[in-house]
């Protein structure tokens, strides 16, 4: 690998597979489709880690699925867990496109969950995938992705993967895609990174809510969270807005539009071994904002107002 620091512009797009579970016409899928195919899902329930550590080959994607089919979970006889690669980093050459099996789980190893149906956190190491698919240190670059795709088998001999998805409940209650991005990344230099925040309409942040809404998150080793953001006129919160225009003090401004721009400090500490920075969307493309690390370098810069989109923030920064 050629470079410890760099700066990608990855898409995170994903496509959404929904077939129905019953046909119990109270269900919120039979409030969208008129004739819906029976079939089954794997639902998220959550993704635990989407950071891949090139340095450790035992840094694993993960994420908890809930299977679902019109049996209630006893039709699931496994699931394949596939790995493709993305080359995103051309500078040190151009991997072409692969994919292979890295596992396959059974329904075993799923447990009833709080409805009733099988629940499970499925992994896959960074070794397990380069292994899968023969890549060596040649081929990947920090700001690759590789991709995992999950085969659900049922015992009737069907099967449902990606290819057969359709975008017919995207972010609605069954959330299947079947797929998932995963950075490769690195362990981050601990420290105090500055996020500075702009608002172009003078009102502050307004992200996943009209009225204000969440702030960037970071979330360290998987389960620490740490949120910060800029305030907003239309709501109560705690982030904070420090900037007001030119000639002008908080007390002379007395309007909404005084709330043009804030910083604030994420600290990283010592011993962390992932950070995974996710902003949460821009209601109105009023928003821009920039990321400095703890040596003062600019290693994330949004844009101009309006241009970042919701999800993980493509920048990877890596400790000496």
């Amino acid at each position: 690998m050629k470079n410890i620091f760099k700066i990608i512009a990855i898409l995170f797009g994903f496509s959404v597979l929904i077939y129905s579970c019953d046909k119990d016409p109270d269900k919120p899928v039979y409030d969208l489709i008129e004739s819906p195919e029976t079939g089954a899902v794997l639902r998220t329930i959550s993704i635990d880690n989407n950071l891949l550590d090139v340095f450790n080959p035992e840094s694993a994607f993960k994420v908890t699925l809930e299977e679902q089919d019109e049996e209630n979970g006893a039709l699931m006889e496994n699931i394949e867990v596939l790995v493709a690669f993305n080359d995103r980093t051309p500078d040190n050459g151009t991997t072409p496109p692969s994919e292979a099996m890295a596992k396959t789980i059974p329904a075993s190893d799923f447990s009833s969950g709080p409805i009733g149906l099988p629940r499970a956190t499925v992994s896959v190491t960074f070794g397990e995938a380069v292994s899968a698919m023969g890549l060596t240190e040649d081929d990947y670059d920090l700001g690759d992705i590789i991709v995992v795709k999950f085969r659900l088998n049922l015992t009737d001999g069907r099967s449902f993967g990606p290819e057969s998805s359709s975008s017919v409940l995207t972010g609605i209650y069954f959330n299947s895609p079947f797929q998932y991005n995963s950075l490769l990344s690195c362990t981050p230099p601990p420290g105090d990174y500055v996020v500075k925040m702009f608002d172009s309409f003078g009102d502050g942040w307004q992200t996943d809510g009209g009225n204000g809404g969440s702030g960037i998150t970071v979330v360290l080793d998987g389960s620490t969270t740490i949120e910060v953001g800029m305030c907003s006129y239309h709501e109560e919160s705690d982030f904070e807005c420090t900037g007001w225009p030119s000639g002008q003090g908080e007390n002379e401004c007395g309007d909404q539009y005084c709330f043009f721009e804030a910083e604030a400090i994420v600290t990283i500490p010592e011993g962390t071994t992932s950070a995974a920075w996710n902003f949460p969307g821009d209601q109105y493309g009023e928003i821009r904002f920039e990321i400095y690390a703890p040596d003062g370098s600019l290693v994330f810069d949004s844009g101009d107002f309006g241009e970042t989109g919701a999800g993980l923030l493509p920048f990877v920064v890596c400790a000496d």
